[in-house]
């Protein structure tokens, strides 16, 4: 799996023009779930290629992006 599937819902998610609720209920696909389990796992326990790498640093930065945008949405209820 790449990580274009995972940049693929977040951007599918965003186009379809989501409330603040929505994007606090936000969860990625099983499958991405899965895929990032398994690398941090073997990061732990053996060493990825640098592929896996920087595989694994995209999701990080999504999840990144997406407890930002949670963090702000929530900001945003409260504040309404």
């Amino acid at each position: 799996m790449s990580t274009l599937k995972a940049y693929k819902e977040v951007v599918e998610f965003i186009a379809a023009g989501t409330s603040p609720s929505g994007v606090i209920s936000f969860h990625p696909s099983e499958g991405v779930k899965d895929r990032v389990a398994e690398l941090v796992a073997r990061e732990k326990n053996s060493s990825l290629s640098p592929e896996e790498k920087s595989e694994l640093e995209h999701y990080l930065q999504l999840e990144h992006l997406m407890r930002l945008a949670k963090a702000g949405a929530r900001l945003h209820l409260a504040n309404a």
